[in-house]
């Protein structure tokens, strides 16, 4: 019996070495490396993750202290595990981020600086524990905010650095849409805090992560990506940490994003796939996306699709999250030349407060200089969107539609939301819209107003709190339109102003409102 009982112990011992359960752990500090902060690790890491990777695999343990380190490259089968209580520091030194390498900066393929952490086709790449990564950020902003206004005061570099020439000789053959050569000037690109690029199966867990150089988790043509319960914090004051977004999973596929806590000096989540040609030539969207349960404070944006989605967004699903300080709530922005579809989107069980802007966004005309174009590649879509069970408190304006005259925006559904802002919802060059169990206390103006949209469904929308002498509904050549099961429980002025629109009016009970319909023609 005992014979047999070994034998048994021993396969299964087999058994979880081959699934790299049992993978051996190295003790950085044990190994040498010193934990005070003033001594680079960098080379150690790396010898340590060349013989983990001979070996199948392992995890590098950092207990407590501090870490001092430049660039660090994973392989597969690789964890880096902090200690609560240890803290993985990384240079100032730019220098410690050569050579550089491929890098996906703002949508466009370059080679720069390498990212703190990074890899190439990996798998199975782990950064978990309860110790905090720190960026060390502020080198990088001063240097970018220095570069930039000089930029802005001559037109020019009058004595680029030799990193400057080192970019600017590593990418000579860079081509770019007109509009953004010019932050091809600064030849100065900060790199991504995570970015690993065309891996697979990545998993992000429990650290804090600070001072990001530029956008903190950014994985680019991944697939299978998971972050889970990390806290981002970035600075959004001074000394402010410019575009420090939180996580930018970038062209991915089947990404789990939850229970994360974010603060950062620009969008707290954003969804990308790529700018211009760049994104429509490599071709993948971001796809398989979902977001639970997180809080985002401040923040350009709570959630943000684009604007770089040259290649596509789709199936994402953002719930159960809260937006307390942000600029906007949920926003989805691209422009002509972008191209890109995003549609299959879903947004519920959300609770916003103290909103800066729009609590929601929907934007197709974020370069408000473009002209109208035909139809091709280069036209940006957003279409099938749902948002329900929203509510928010101290919002300074509810909502905006801003389509295009080639396709506007379409089939964008809000069910149960209730808001209190000074503003109402606003919205041009939109169809198919619908507002069901929809309630909005408004300052100023209407609850909603529409110009240029078609077909829209306005069932059982009130407000709690109109305007005086406003209009809840304002319409303005708008077609194919229905007001229907509405009832206004708070007197009004005006339920609906038709201006040069169809309205066709059904079941309503609106005997609180002065005068529940007028309609005009110009």
């Amino acid at each position: 019996m005992n014979h047999k009982f070994y034998y048994k112990l021993l396969c299964f011992i087999f058994f979880l070495n081959s699934l790299n359960i049992l993978a051996k752990s190295y003790d950085l500090k044990t190994l040498g490396a010193d934990n005070s902060g003033k001594k680079s690790c960098t080379a150690l890491i790396h010898k340590t993750i060349d013989l983990a990777s001979k070996d199948g695999g392992g995890t590098l343990y950092f207990p407590a202290g501090n870490y001092l380190t430049g660039a660090i490259t994973l392989k597969s089968n690789i964890t880096i595990y902090l200690e609560g209580g240890a803290t993985l520091k990384f240079s100032s030194n730019f220098n410690d981020y050569l050579p550089f390498q491929k890098v996906r900066y703002e949508g466009v393929f370059m080679k720069t600086f390498a990212p703190l952490f990074n890899a190439q086709n990996a798998e199975n790449i782990t950064i978990k524990g309860e110790g905090t990564i720190d960026g060390n950020g502020f080198a990088w902003w001063e240097e970018a905010m220095r570069i930039n206004k000089e930029l802005k005061l001559n037109g020019t570099l009058k004595e680029p650095t030799e990193l400057q020439k080192l970019w600017a000789e590593q990418n000579k053959e860079l081509k770019v849409e007109p509009y953004y050569e010019n932050t091809l000037k600064t030849q100065f690109f900060r790199p991504p805090f995570i970015q690993f690029f065309e891996c697979n199966k990545i998993n992000i867990e429990g650290i804090r992560i600070l001072n990001s150089p530029f956008w903190t988790i950014n994985p680019v043509g991944c697939n299978d990506v998971r972050v889970h319960g990390v806290t981002i914090l970035n600075p959004d004051k001074e000394p402010h940490g410019p575009n420090t977004d939180g996580i930018n999973p970038s062209s991915c596929s089947n990404v789990r994003i939850s229970d994360c806590f974010i603060s950062v000096g620009d969008d707290c989540i954003t969804i990308k796939s790529g700018r211009d040609f760049h994104g429509r030539e490599y071709g993948k969207a971001c796809e398989n996306i979902t977001i639970t349960n997180c809080v985002m404070l401040a923040g350009h944006g709570g959630v943000v699709i684009g604007s770089e989605m040259s290649g596509g967004v789709k199936n994402v699903v953002i719930t159960n999250c809260v937006f307390d300080g942000t600029d906007a709530g949920i926003r989805m922005k691209a422009s002509r030349g972008r191209g890109g579809v995003v549609e299959n989107i879903m947004v519920s069980n959300i609770v916003m407060r103290n909103i800066g802007r729009n609590a929601f966004t929907f934007d197709l005309f974020y370069d408000r200089s473009s002209k109208v174009e035909p139809v091709s590649e280069r036209t940006p879509i957003f279409r099938n969107i749902a948002i329900s069970n929203v509510t928010g408190r101290s919002i300074n304006k509810v909502g905006v539609i801003y389509g295009i005259e080639e396709i506007p925006i379409d089939e964008l559904t809000f069910t149960n939301i209730n808001m209190e802002a000074k503003e109402g919802f606003t919205g041009n060059l939109g169809t198919n819209l619908t507002f069901s169990n929809v309630d909005i206390a408004t300052e100023k103006g209407a609850a909603f107003e529409f110009t240029n949209c078609e077909k829209l469904l306005f069932n059982d929308v009130k407000s709690k709190k109109p305007t005086a002498d406003q209009p809840i509904i304002k319409l303005e050549n708008c077609k194919t339109i229905l007001v229907n099961n509405c009832f206004q429980k708070a007197p009004a002025s005006v339920f609906v102003e038709a201006v040069n629109s169809d309205v066709i009016q059904g079941a309503n009970f609106l005997s609180l409102v002065k005068t529940p319909f007028i309609k005009k023609d110009k």
